[in-house]
């Protein structure tokens, strides 16, 4: 049986740092940018870190 690709549209959304989190962008930057404030604005722009119950999941897409 041949190898289980990546899925490409994980792949350029999430990362894996060294100790095993993973991290993504905030989601809500990409227009509609007037009507938020400069500080939330800011805020969105920083990287986070995936949720434990999520990284189960995002992991089997990474592989």
């Amino acid at each position: 049986m041949p190898k289980m690709k990546t899925k490409s549209g994980a792949k350029k959304r999430f990362k894996l740092t060294g100790t095993g989190e993973i991290k993504n962008k905030s989601a809500f930057k990409r227009h509609i940018l007037t009507k938020k404030e400069t500080k939330r604005k800011r805020a969105l722009t920083k990287t986070s870190l995936v949720h434990d119950r999520d990284k189960k999941g995002i992991l089997l897409l990474l592989k």
